[in-house]
């Protein structure tokens, strides 16, 4: 069974209580990085831009809109702080590219909560099997996932929302064959976040467009010059979920830095040693990892997040790593973190996965400790819902994340959008 029809099948499937109680996780989670990103002033004259239509859509930050241009800032503010989960599988953005489009869309339908988070979990489930069948050799072309995955899931989601049947469904992911876009080259820039918000816009139009009637080739995805083979995709073979679901392994940011910084982090934490009982730090990395986040000496908080050693410093000499203030250009600077963190040692190991890092502590003593970590270590939902309710307050204040919290887990969808103006 080709994607195309895999895809909708899963359009069709019921969303286990488990699966859709972590949509809801990172649904908060992502809602309150969209409403710090939101604030972001770098992004006031975009916003200024796109306001040209009323609507009943919630924008971050305030104004409402059309759907499409909600989904298209929304997605944008949401991962403008690069603080929103992701996912391992496939290196990209579920929850960015996804959940703008469907809160914008299920608004103007005026749908139900529960029914926009099964529709979400859908279409997140979805951009990851996207990924895993696109696999490394779209990635390696350049092509960024969450733009180009990202764009399928949103609009299978969006498929669902509106009910479309199948051959609208397969219509709608033909027309997202010719709209998905995004390159690697991008990350660092402004049009990094607008990746999301492009998948999130082309997941509503291309799902609206089909409603209407809109065809589009059948193979548009997997055909001989479909989306896959015209954008050096490995079309692995990819099957809608049974019991295991992918974004159940979802994984979500408590460090404010690149991902590939966080499973040494995790590692660290777990280090009672003092920084000067230590001799020798080594630091193993998925090979990934090497060129994106290994920024030998960073000048500014910006590249200290992209710095496994001088992450691993301040870690070590009891820096807080969870707060985007907690990389300052300050820290930077620091004389102790600095000299510490060019005693540190970073190797590329392939036995590892992109999820993991082991790091390895030399003491004065001759003793040698090795900590590991694997992001993708499952956790129960408690403990997650826990370490979120932590995250949010350095975002949006103790009081607006109580209020977002109550509106994720009631049944009211107009009660969460109400929050997307930060009150």
């Amino acid at each position: 069974m080709g994607i195309t029809e895999q895809f909708v099948k899963l359009a069709a499937t019921d969303v286990p209580e488990a699966v859709a109680a972590m949509v809801r996780l990172s649904f908060f989670d992502w809602a309150a990085c969209g409403i710090a990103g939101a604030a972001d002033d770098r992004f006031a004259p975009f916003r200024r831009a796109q306001l040209i239509e009323e609507g009943p859509a919630q924008v971050f930050g305030g104004d409402a809109t059309g759907a499409a241009s909600a989904a298209l800032l929304n997605g944008t503010f949401g991962h403008a702080l690069d603080f929103d989960d992701m996912h391992f599988a496939f290196m990209g953005r579920p929850s960015a590219a996804v959940f703008p489009a469907v809160i914008a869309l299920a608004e103007t339908l005026d749908t139900r909560l529960t029914d926009a988070v099964d529709a979400a979990a859908i279409g997140m489930e979805a951009a990851i099997m996207a990924g895993l069948w696109l696999g490394r050799g779209h990635r390696s072309a350049g092509f960024e996932q969450t733009a180009t995955a990202g764009a399928f899931g949103a609009t299978l989601a969006c498929a669902r929302l509106l009910e479309l049947d199948k051959a609208q469904i397969r219509n709608a992911l033909g027309i997202c064959a010719s709209m998905a876009s995004g390159l690697g080259v991008q990350a660092g820039t402004m049009t990094q976040p607008l990746h999301a918000g492009l998948a999130a816009r082309t997941g509503v139009e291309a799902a609206l467009w089909a409603q209407t009637g809109l065809s589009a080739a059948p193979d548009a995805l997997d055909g001989p010059k479909g989306f896959a083979r015209t954008h050096q995709g490995d079309l692995a073979e990819v099957k809608a979920p049974r019991k295991e679901w992918y974004v159940t392994t979802i994984s979500h940011k408590f460090h404010a830095c690149c991902h590939g910084l966080h499973a040494m982090l995790e590692a660290l934490s777990g280090c009672d040693v003092q920084a000067d009982r230590i001799s020798g730090i080594r630091i193993r990395t998925h090979p990934y990892w090497m060129d994106k986040c290994n920024i030998a000496a960073p000048k500014t908080g910006q590249e200290a997040q992209n710095s496994l050693t001088h992450a691993a410093a301040m870690k070590v000499l009891g820096h807080s790593t969870q707060s985007l203030d907690d990389f300052s250009g300050a820290v930077a600077r620091d004389a102790s973190v600095c000299a510490l963190r060019d005693r540190i040692d970073v190797m590329p190991d392939e036995k590892l996965g992109v999820a993991q890092s082991l790091v390895t502590l030399t003491l004065d003593t001759g003793e040698v400790r090795r900590l590991r970590h694997d992001l993708d270590t499952q956790v129960t939902l408690e403990a997650l819902a826990d370490r979120l309710l932590k995250k949010a307050p350095a975002l949006i204040t103790q009081e607006k994340a109580d209020s977002l919290w109550q509106a994720v887990i009631g049944p009211d969808l107009d009660a969460v959008t109400a929050c997307f103006n930060g009150g």
